[in-house]
């Protein structure tokens, strides 16, 4: 049914449960892509000896370069980009199907609804169930992961989402200025809404665990803050306000909806950023010569 995107950087024992979970907990079949990042941990071996479709890389290139790596891999309609430190919960995937029968075309963008421990998003539900593998309570999550009331909401922007490979094409996949990958996700979103996408929506009864963030915290991130504001002449934040409104309930009524109103408040304000960001760049290149 989906194309499910991994990228993964010597994270062995993660992207082994998630895979897991995803043969365990899935009521379709779906193709499964890696990307191996460096994989001296082993994991280059384990993917080939599971006769999973993969990409490579002798070191790690981030997730931008990753996707697109993994993009030549796909042979369904769907890209479903998932991290290699998520769980899948059952009915992940039938909610996602579900709401694509229900939709009229391809032109949407949809997120699951992420179980984790440590950040509190309006987006997210917050529940720990284990920081690790190690410590990770999977038959009690299994038992309760519904028990928590949540709305589906708007602005699908990160993993696990969920696009048409005809969108994802037309956008050209992740932008690569953005290697490693920080804000990548805002910013493909952002691609998407400027070629028309405006049903961004995130499905309560699809969900996911994640244990956060354990890839990132092992790189030199990229200034994406700042190149999402040179780039679109708006920060991360003013978009997520004004265009995507990431967390709101999700309303109908409200899709494509924009507030004219914030964005003319907050326009200067990113303008003088974008001038204050590009004059200190060029003064640090003038001070070098």
């Amino acid at each position: 049914m989906f194309s499910i995107i991994i990228p993964t950087w010597n994270n062995l024992p993660y992207l082994q449960l998630c895979i897991k979970s995803i043969l365990k907990n899935s009521q379709y079949s779906h193709q499964i892509i890696v990307h191996v990042n460096d994989g001296s941990d082993g994991t280059l071996e384990w993917v080939r000896s599971q006769g999973l479709d993969y990409t490579y890389t002798q070191k790690n290139v981030g997730v931008c370069i990753a996707v697109n790596m993994m993009r030549t891999k796909v042979n369904t309609d769907y890209i479903l980009y998932l991290n290699d430190d998520m769980y899948v919960l059952p009915g992940w995937d039938t909610g996602l199907v579900n709401e694509i029968k229900s939709l009229p075309d391809k032109m949407f963008y949809l997120s699951s609804t992420m179980i984790q421990p440590k950040l509190k998003l309006s987006s997210c539900i917050h529940a720990d169930y284990g920081s690790s593998v190690e410590i990770f309570q999977e038959e009690r999550l299994l038992e309760e992961y519904m028990n928590y009331d949540m709305n589906d909401w708007q602005g699908s922007t990160w993993p696990p989402s969920l696009v048409h490979r005809d969108i994802w094409d037309t956008v050209g996949g992740y932008s690569i200025e953005l290697s490693p990958g920080m804000y990548s996700d805002p910013d493909f979103t952002a691609k998407l809404w400027q070629i028309g996408v405006r049903y961004l929506k995130g499905l309560a009864n699809s969900r996911v665990y994640h244990f956060e963030t354990k890839s990132t915290e092992r790189i030199q991130k990229n200034d994406g803050s700042s190149q999402f504001l040179l780039k679109w002449g708006i920060t991360n934040s003013t978009f997520r306000r004004c265009f995507s409104q990431v967390g709101d309930t999700f309303d109908i009524s409200k899709v494509g909806c924009v507030d004219f109103h914030l964005l003319h408040q907050r326009k200067l304000r990113c303008r003088l950023k974008a001038l204050w960001l590009v004059m200190t760049r060029y003064t640090r290149i003038f001070t070098i010569f």
